[in-house]
C-alpha cells in the first residue's frame, strides 16, 4: 500500500535525501529511516553521524561550526526518538492495516502527504542550529556549498538526463519498479508492464525537475547569504529559517507547483493501481514489511526509555 512512496517527488527516495539542499539534508536518516530502510535501526541509530558527513560534504565546517552541528543533530535525534517515533508506530500500523484492502489515487494521495508532514518538524526543531551556523560560513564556505551544488546537479544529469530518450525512459521505469519493490517483492510483467506505461504517459519530465532543482539550490545560497550579511538579531534569523522550512515541500514558483501537483495526481494512480494489482502474497510480503519497521520503532522507542 505504501506504493505512496511513487507519488512523492522523483527525488525523494533514489538517494538518502529528502530535498538535494543543506537544509533539506538534516531530516534524510531522521525520517526516512523509518520508512525505506531494511536495516531500520542501525541507519537510525546512526542518523545524526550519516548527516554530519553528508552537510560536512557540503560546507567543510570549522571546529566551533563542528561541535555546534554534530551536537545539533545529536540532539535531534533523541528529540525524535522521543516526540516522534510513537506517532511513526501508528502510521506503520494504519500501514499495515490498510496494505490488505484496495485503495483510490485519493488515498494513495493522502498518504504521500502523511509522509511529507513528517519532514517539517524535524527541521523546524534543527531551525535555530541552522541560523546559527548559516550566519558563521565564511565566503570559502559558501562556494563549498556552491561546488558541491554543482558536482550533485551532475550526477542527477548523468541519472536523468541522458541524450537519448529512449534510454533516459528505461532508467525511469527501473527506477519506479525498484521503488514498488522495496515494498511489495518483485513485480510481474503485467505489472511492470503497467509501470511502463504509467511512465510513458507521465507528466513528468525531467529536464523542468532539474531546472526546478537548481532554482531551490538558488533559494538556499539566497538564504544563507542573507543570514550571514544581515544585520539583524538571532530571532530574525531564525524566523527566516522558519519561514523557509515550512515551505520546503512547497515550490515559490506557481508554474512548477501546478506542474508538481499534476506529476503528483499521476503518481497516485499509478501507485493504486499497482496497489490494486498486488496478489495475496505480495500484500503479505508489504504488510510484513510494514509490521518490521514497526517493531523496530517500537524497540528503539524502548532504547530510549532504558
Amino acid at each position: 500500500m505504501t506504493t505512496t512512496f511513487n507519488t512523492m517527488p522523483p527525488s525523494a527516495l533514489r538517494r538518502p535525501t529528502v530535498r538535494r539542499s543543506i537544509i533539506g539534508v538534516l531530516a534524510v536518516a531522521l525520517v526516512l529511516a523509518m520508512t525505506g530502510c531494511s536495516l531500520v535501526k542501525l541507519g537510525y541509530s546512526q542518523a545524526s553521524a550519516l548527516a554530519y558527513r553528508w552537510l560536512d560534504r557540503y560546507v567543510d565546517f570549522d571546529n566551533e561550526q563542528s561541535l555546534k552541528v554534530r551536537h545539533a543533530l545529536d540532539d535531534a535525534l533523541g528529540w525524535h526518538r522521543r516526540t516522534q517515533l510513537p506517532d511513526y508506530v501508528q502510521l506503520l500500523a494504519r500501514a499495515e492495516a490498510e496494505v490488505a484492502a484496495d485503495a483510490t489515487p485519493e488515498r494513495m494521495c493522502a498518504w504521500a502527504g502523511e509522509l511529507r508532514s513528517r519532514i517539517e518538524p524535524v527541521l523546524q526543531h534543527l531551525a535555530p542550529t541552522i541560523a546559527d551556523v548559516a550566519r558563521t560560513l565564511s565566503p570559502a564556505q559558501l562556494a563549498s556549498i556552491e561546488k558541491r551544488f554543482a558536482e550533485t546537479n551532475e550526477e542527477y544529469r548523468d541519472d536523468h538526463l541522458q541524450r537519448n530518450l529512449q534510454r533516459r525512459l528505461k532508467a525511469e521505469v527501473k527506477r519506479e519498479i525498484e521503488r514498488a519493490e522495496m515494498l511489495y517483492g518483485r513485480l510481474d510483467a503485467s505489472q511492470r508492464d503497467l509501470v511502463a506505461d504509467s511512465v510513458t504517459t507521465s507528466p513528468y519530465d525531467a529536464e523542468v525537475a532539474y531546472a526546478e532543482r537548481r532554482e531551490r539550490q538558488q533559494d538556499v545560497l539566497s538564504l544563507v547569504r542573507r543570514l550571514r550579511e544581515g544585520q539583524s538579531g538571532r530571532d530574525d534569523a531564525i524566523a527566516q529559517v522558519r519561514a523557509y522550512v515550512s515551505g520546503i515541500d512547497r515550490s515559490p514558483r506557481e508554474s512548477y507547483r501546478r506542474y508538481s501537483e499534476r506529476v503528483t495526481a499521476h503518481r497516485c494512480v499509478l501507485a493504486s493501481q499497482l496497489h490494486n494489482s498486488a496478489s495475496a502474497a505480495q500484500r503479505h510480503e508489504a504488510a510484513k514489511k510494514l509490521g518490521g519497521y514497526r517493531a523496530d520503532a517500537r524497540d528503539l522507542m524502548g532504547d530510549a526509555a532504558s
